[in-house]
C-alpha cells in the first residue's frame, strides 16, 4: 500500500549545501525550501483562496489552538474537514496550538499530565493534553499536525528549559500513541531553548522516534538573530537528512536565506500579512513604508519585475491613497505583494539551489539590502 507521505531529498547545493526538496501529501506535493502563509482562523487574512491561489502558495498554516477556542474542531469535523470549511483543495499545517497556550492565554498552570489555562477571548477555563491536542487536530484533518509541545521562553535559565525540554519529549511520545490517521503526518518538535547541549539532546531524541518531519520549536522568540543561526547550526548534524525540518513561525526575507544555509526546508510567519496591513511592503531592498509622503506622486509599482497583481496593477501613489483613507484594499493589495515576494523568492531560491549557485544569490541578497534588522 501506498504511503500518503513521502519526502525526497532531490538535490543538495554544491556551492552552499543547501537543500531542494519534495514532500508530497494526500492534497498535493509541497517544494521545499517553502515558505507557508499562516492562515490562523481558516483564513490568511485580507487574501480569498482564489488569492492564494494566484500568488502561488502550495501550502498554508492554520492554528489548532485558535480553532479549538472558535468555531470549535467538532464544527469543522462536521464540515468535513478544514480543506472544505475553507474551501482550500492545497496542503494545511496546523500547528499543535502550544505556542498560544504558554504566551496568549491569560493564566495557564503547566503540569505532567497537561496545561489548563483561561481563553484569551472569555476568560473561560480549558485544558490541553497531548491527547487532547491530538484529538483536534485529527478533527480538523490538516495534512500535517504538530505535537503538542511546550515552548520555553526567552530567556529561560538551564534548569527550567531542561524540564521544558523533557516534558516536550514525553509529550511527543504520547501524541504519537494517540494520534491514529494515517491521511495526516505527524510532526515533532526539537526545543532546548538557546543552551547548545539541550538542542543537541532534543534533536537526538526527537530523531530517534521516527517522525515524519521535523519541527524546530522556540526560537525567532525575541533573541537576537545570531543566537538562532547558532542554534540551527548546532542541531543540523543531529536532524534526519531524509526528513523535512520545519523552522516555525519565522518568515523575513533574510531568515529565510540564513535558514536555508543552515538545511532548513520550511518557514512559515505572519509578518506577510501583518505588515501589509500598517502600509508595510516587503522587497529586494528592505520594507517600504507606503505611508511615506514621499509616495504621494510615485507612479510606480512596489516592486519593479515583480509579477503579483498589486504590482501589475497598481502604483504606490495609489497604495498610499488607499492606506491614508483607511480602505480595505489597502491590506488586501499589500497582502497579495508581500505573500508573493515571499513566495517568488523561494521559487528563485529552489531554482538558484538546483542550479548549485545559491551560496552566490544568498551573497546577493544579503548585500542587496533583504536583510531585515
Amino acid at each position: 500500500m501506498q504511503q500518503p507521505f513521502s519526502f525526497e531529498l532531490i538535490k543538495t547545493c554544491k556551492q552552499s549545501g543547501a537543500r531542494l526538496g519534495r514532500l508530497h501529501t494526500p492534497h498535493g506535493a509541497i517544494d521545499t525550501p517553502c515558505y507557508m502563509p499562516v492562515g490562523t482562523q481558516a483564513t490568511v487574512k485580507a487574501m480569498t483562496p482564489r488569492d492564494l491561489l494566484d500568488v502561488n502558495a502550495n501550502i498554508i498554516l492554520s492554528n489548532t489552538y485558535h480553532l479549538y477556542m472558535r468555531p470549535g474542531h467538532e464544527l469543522v469535523r462536521e464540515a468535513g474537514g478544514l480543506h472544505r470549511f475553507m474551501h482550500w483543495e492545497r496542503p494545511i499545517l496546523t500547528d499543535s496550538g502550544g505556542f498560544q497556550v504558554f504566551s496568549l492565554a491569560k493564566m495557564n498552570d503547566i503540569r505532567e499530565d497537561g496545561v489548563e489555562f483561561r481563553s484569551h477571548i472569555d476568560g473561560s477555563r480549558h485544558f490541553f493534553t497531548p491527547e487532547k491536542v491530538m484529538e483536534i487536530e485529527q478533527a480538523l484533518g490538516a495534512d500535517i499536525a504538530m505535537c503538542f509541545d511546550e515552548c520555553a521562553s526567552y530567556p529561560s535559565d538551564h534548569a527550567y528549559t531542561l524540564r521544558a525540554m523533557q516534558r516536550t519529549h514525553r509529550w511527543a511520545e504520547r501524541c504519537q500513541q494517540a494520534h491514529t490517521r494515517r491521511d495526516q503526518a505527524l510532526f515533532g518538535i526539537v526545543q532546548g531553548g538557546m543552551y547548545r547541549d539541550l538542542r543537541i539532546e532534543s534533536a537526538k531524541t526527537l530523531a530517534s522516534m521516527g517522525f515524519i518531519g521535523y519541527g524546530i520549536g522556540g526560537l525567532s522568540v525575541g533573541e537576537p538573530k545570531p543566537v538562532m543561526y547558532e542554534m540551527l547550526e548546532e542541531i543540523m548534524p543531529h536532524m534526519p537528512a531524509d526528513k523535512p525540518r520545519y523552522l516555525m513561525g519565522v518568515g523575513s526575507p533574510d531568515c529565510f536565506v540564513e535558514g536555508i544555509l543552515r538545511g532548513v526546508d520550511m518557514f512559515d510567519c505572519v509578518l506577510q500579512t501583518r505588515t501589509a496591513r500598517t502600509g508595510m511592503a516587503l522587497t529586494r531592498h528592505g520594507r517600504k513604508n507606503l505611508r511615506n509622503a514621499c509616495y504621494e506622486h510615485d507612479f510606480t509599482p512596489i516592486e519593479e519585475g515583480c509579477d503579483c497583481y498589486a504590482c501589475r496593477n497598481f502604483t504606490r501613489a495609489y497604495l498610499r491613497h488607499l492606506v491614508k483613507a483607511n480602505e480595505m484594499l489597502a491590506a488586501q493589495l499589500i497582502s497579495m505583494h508581500n505573500l508573493r515576494f515571499s513566495l517568488r523568492l523561494m521559487e528563485e531560491i529552489r531554482q538558484a539551489i538546483a542550479e548549485d549557485r545559491f551560496g552566490d544569490f544568498a551573497r546577493e541578497l544579503l548585500a542587496g539590502g533583504i536583510y531585515d534588522r
